[in-house]
């Protein structure tokens, strides 16, 4: 991992270049076997709209989309136990949070030729102390920065593989989105895609709450 200070856009702390190709091999590897051992689904909205991405998660917790509306499940939709994060995973949390606290759930979506996912905030937590890491792995993606209510001006830049990007303190519960991305922009993935890995920590008693809806 390289030492290198962060952009620092809205709050978002941006660190490009920050995974070497072998670190990014080895993510998608153990991407690969999550997915394998907790199969990759076609989530739906609250409204019954499917999304462009699939996804999977690891973790005590993994993050559902359904029309029961958005939460967080200890089991895949399938019934079985979502796989245990990866340490190599972790290693990203540990040397970018700035947290001894470690995260219950990685979120992993896929995106596809096409696939783009909207401007949203990260609000299922239930505590916004602890910041979310997302890693980025495969084709380059336009990432777009808003503000902590919806509306007004935003901000965006390509991420590209093996870039960080850290959402805490003030751009914690900022919406943020993909518009798009460059289909077989990167060697990562042969077959093209972009893989994006979201570290959350999460207070579990909101596993005992209602399912939040958009």
């Amino acid at each position: 991992m390289a030492q290198i200070d962060p952009i620092n856009l809205r709050g978002f702390l941006i660190y490009k270049g920050f995974l070497d190709r072998s670190v990014q091999e080895a993510l998608v590897s153990e991407a690969r076997a999550i997915a394998g051992a907790a199969p990759f689904f076609a989530p739906v909205t609250s409204r019954g709209q499917k999304m462009s991405v699939r996804m999977t998660s690891a973790g005590q917790l993994g993050w559902i989309s359904d029309r029961s509306g958005y939460r967080y499940e200890a089991n895949h939709p399938n019934g079985v136990a979502w796989p245990a994060i990866p340490e190599v995973v972790l290693d990203v949390w540990r040397a970018v949070a700035d947290t001894s606290r470690l995260p219950d759930s990685c979120l992993i979506n896929f995106y596809g030729e096409g696939a783009r996912m909207g401007l949203h905030q990260d609000k299922d937590e239930g505590d916004f102390r602890w910041p979310v890491v997302s890693i980025s792995l495969g084709d380059d993606a336009l990432f777009r920065m808003g503000s902590p209510t919806r509306g007004g001006k935003t901000e965006s830049i390509w991420l590209s593989s093996g870039d960080v990007v850290v959402m805490g303190g003030d751009a914690r519960l900022s919406y943020h989105g993909i518009d798009r991305i460059r289909f077989k922009s990167a060697s990562l993935l042969p077959n093209g895609g972009r893989i994006n890995l979201t570290l959350r920590a999460v207070d579990q008693g909101t596993m005992l709450q209602q399912p939040s809806k958009p």
